[in-house]
């Protein structure tokens, strides 16, 4: 089995951008999924990929942002990208030492290890340097989705892209050569 994973905000729906950095929108009346992402990702659903967002949530436990709000961001998502298999989110703060928050690759690991997903045959497409290294970690191909946030980006990457429809055509045009 293999599996996309896929970072939320600045993938799936626009961030909020402050100072060149990039947030979560705030409410859930905010949210606006990027277009046309239900039906390429249910294309690539119908040719045999687990869709698992990974996200991290940190402004939970910095108290600013309830867990109520994520959920129902989430629950918007799902709505309007029905194909996604699983949501996986990480509520820690930088200094919580758990193993979900990216850069680590817990969340990709556990999200794998559910499906039972080939992690090398895996794609991790994320807009922040943070999904990328999680990505290299977990042993996934990555697709760097560069948003030119004022931000170190990652240094490596398998590919690099301007937005999450050309990350899934790479994904599809892969799967497409495998198959042949």
């Amino acid at each position: 089995m293999r599996a996309i994973f896929l970072d939320r905000d600045g993938v799936l729906n626009r961030p909020v951008i402050r100072e060149g950095k990039s947030y979560p929108p705030a409410r859930v009346e905010d949210v606006e999924v990027y277009a046309g992402l239900h039906e390429r990702l249910q294309r690539l659903k119908e040719r045999g990929f687990v869709l698992i967002v990974v996200t991290n949530q940190p402004d939970v436990a910095r108290g600013t942002t309830p867990r109520e709000t994520v959920e129902g961001i989430n629950g918007l998502i799902a709505r309007e990208i029905p194909a996604i298999d699983r949501f996986m989110v990480c509520f820690h703060d930088n200094n919580d030492g758990c193993d979900c928050r990216k850069p680590r690759p817990g969340m990709l690991i556990a999200g794998a290890a559910e499906y039972d997903v080939d992690l090398e045959r895996s794609y991790m497409v994320g807009d922040r340097r943070s999904d990328i290294e999680a990505g290299i970690a977990a042993g996934s191909r990555t697709i760097f989705i560069d948003r030119a946030y004022r931000e170190p980006p990652p240094t490596q990457y398998d590919y690099r892209v301007s937005s999450t429809l050309e990350a899934l055509t790479i994904i599809e045009s892969e799967s497409e050569h495998e198959k042949s």
